[in-house]
């Protein structure tokens, strides 16, 4: 979205336009569902619901450009989810099954949409494999397209500490790929 657009949705928004929500929740709802989805499967659903329901309540509040934007949401998104784990005593010991891991899909090409779903489907598989610091760092990164300054910030760490985790876990991803093979 261009910047003059972007300001114009949030403005939009701020004033309480449908429209406009309905524009940054198509956005970002399929990266903040997968995100759940990678870190609490079963609750993913609630969790985002209650995502947008803060977001709607505090975006007369938000003051910033789109990457700001995106980082507050996902900011919302972490703490939605350590609340949840707060309030449950039971934790996830094994890999998250695959057909919980869905998210979103769109309309089109078939053939490619299966395919992707796929990679992205195992690629979330193995990120669920990491420890839950370095698999944040990863989804951050990568669904919520965040900077390194924006995840430091989310995840209440240093950017040095991010960069080091994203690269534990870049380099743990390798040796399960080489280690298992990558099918075609």
């Amino acid at each position: 979205m261009s910047i003059e657009a972007f300001e114009s949705v949030l403005s939009g928004a701020q004033a309480g336009a449908g429209w406009a929500l309905t524009v940054l929740y198509r956005d970002l709802q399929p990266r903040v569902l997968r995100y759940l989805s990678a870190r609490e499967p079963t609750e993913a659903e609630d969790l985002a619901s209650e995502v947008w329901l803060d977001v709607a309540e505090g975006i007369g509040r938000f003051r910033g450009d789109e990457g700001g934007f995106r980082a507050w949401v996902f900011t919302i998104a972490r703490r939605r989810l350590l609340d949840l784990r707060r309030r449950s005593t039971v934790r996830r010991a094994k890999p998250v099954p695959l057909e919980l891991l869905g998210g979103d899909r769109g309309v089109g090409d078939v053939e490619e949409e299966a395919l992707a779903s796929l990679e992205a489907d195992a690629a979330l598989a193995l990120i669920a494999c990491l420890p839950p610091d370095q698999a944040d760092v990863i989804l951050l990164r990568v669904l919520g397209d965040l900077s390194v300054a924006d995840v430091a910030r989310i995840v209440d760490k240093g950017p040095g500490a991010v960069r080091a985790l994203q690269y534990r876990a870049l380099r743990s991803l390798a040796r399960i790929i080489t280690r298992e093979g990558v099918t075609e």
